[in-house]
């Protein structure tokens, strides 16, 4: 055996998007949409005056109860009277004083669903961290915060689960290629590849494991050096690197091993990776499964009013500051282990790369070990798509546009996210 072995890993950043792309319906407009239906569902079963939780208060007058008796009373007669669903009987007792008087109890929320009306979406995160900036009372800020993270729980408890998609599947598992190398790190690339040419049959078995998912079909095989040659016509002098470099046998470029970093509280990622050591799920921000472990609020020290919060001296400010909860699990100290053991090209599925994570993928993104950043985009019904938007939020993350220039994968080496 040689000696130590250079391995080239990959990180895939998993968010709302990877979710998204199976159909589930995980925008917080989604999530502000389902918080009304169910306002609608406790209103029809009222007998109440006042109905109000922590975000905000429905005072129901008689009339409301009149209305929805005749309301109820048309529909089962009347089998041509459309009945409102929960969610437009929501919006009727808000926006009609005859029958409620509707009052927000916080001025974070109405700020988000005001944000929901005008652009029909909204960043929770982004809204939070601008009224703690702003605010001099922080614990009523988080507590709505509070409450909010466990209406979102409740909501993604409720989606029903999906099934596989085959293509993203794929592109999860595919080989690298040298063309989406930075080519500051080609020194990387090229020590990986001579560290491959001296593999033995075991070593070819152990980095094809969990690789071959079609049964009878071994697309990546341990006799990966026999192939080459063949395709090549004949003996090739393994010690020249330069005759390597455009390698086409797919399984000299497999990642050694493969993190899916997960943002969303979804386990949407359990369903990609075959159980094998190489192949791991860290879920950075938490799982709906482990309701305490879900870490939602704001992630940016390199904002300017950051400094001014830590300057306060009251921890409520810091409450929901992602870093300092990310040291109650060990999933942070996991990815960092993971980005220090060996260089890695990350792959961007759904993850929009916002301010509000950007402590973390800056530590991703400008580490010495990164080699590539590969963005998967979304494409429009128009034929248009994201990749330039993404791009740019990618670039908020670097000190260094001339690092981000060389690591970002081009356009035309990119591809939708599990589309055609």
């Amino acid at each position: 055996m040689f000696g130590i072995r250079k391995s080239m890993n990959k990180l895939v950043l998993i968010g709302n998007g990877f979710d998204l792309a199976h159909g589930l319906k995980t925008k917080y407009s989604d999530f502000i949409e389902w918080y009304w239906s169910e306002w609608g569902k406790r209103l029809e079963k009222s007998h109440k005056v006042l109905e109000n939780d922590r975000l905000c208060s429905f005072t129901l007058s008689d009339t409301f109860y009149d209305w929805f008796s005749t309301l109820h009373y048309k529909y089962q007669i009347i089998t041509i009277f459309n009945q409102p669903d929960d969610l437009e009987i929501a919006e009727i007792a808000k926006h009609n004083p005859e029958l409620c008087n509707f009052s927000y109890n916080s001025s974070l929320f109405e700020k988000i669903c005001e944000e929901v009306e005008t652009k029909n979406w909204v960043d929770i995160e982004d809204v939070y961290y601008y009224f703690l900036k702003s605010n001099d009372d922080p614990k009523q800020i988080n507590e709505d915060l509070e409450f909010l993270k466990n209406k979102l729980i409740e909501y993604l408890k409720s989606l029903q689960k999906t099934i596989i998609n085959p293509k993203i599947q794929k592109q999860i598992l595919e080989p690298f290629n040298k063309v989406d190398i930075a080519l500051s790190s080609m020194d990387k690339w090229n020590e990986m590849l001579k560290s491959r040419m001296k593999y033995e049959d075991k070593d070819w078995d152990l980095l094809v494991e969990g690789y071959n998912l079609e049964k009878g079909i071994k697309q990546y095989s341990s006799r990966a050096v026999e192939d080459f040659k063949k395709a090549y016509g004949g003996d090739i002098n393994f010690g020249e690197i330069n005759q390597v470099d455009a390698i086409s046998c797919p399984t000299y470029r497999l990642p050694d091993n493969i993190m899916l970093l997960n943002f969303n509280y979804t386990n949407t990622t359990e369903m990609y990776l075959p159980k094998v050591d190489k192949f791991s799920i860290n879920h950075i921000h938490g799982t709906i499964s482990k309701p305490e472990s879900v870490i939602f609020g704001y992630g940016d020290e390199r904002d300017d009013e950051y400094e001014v919060l830590m300057k306060k001296n009251d921890n409520e400010y810091l409450r929901h500051i992602k870093s300092f909860r990310y040291l109650e699990a060990p999933n942070y100290r996991d990815m960092l282990s993971f980005i220090e053991s060996a260089p890695y090209q990350i792959c961007i599925m759904g993850h929009s790369c916002g301010l509000s994570d950007r402590t973390l993928l800056a530590t991703l993104f400008e580490h010495k070990n990164c080699v590539s950043i590969k963005p998967y985009y979304y494409k429009k019904e128009d034929g248009t798509d994201n990749y330039r938007e993404l791009v740019q939020n990618i670039a908020r993350n670097f000190t260094s546009p001339s690092l981000m220039r060389d690591r970002v994968v081009r356009k035309d080496r990119c591809e939708a996210l599990g589309q055609k």
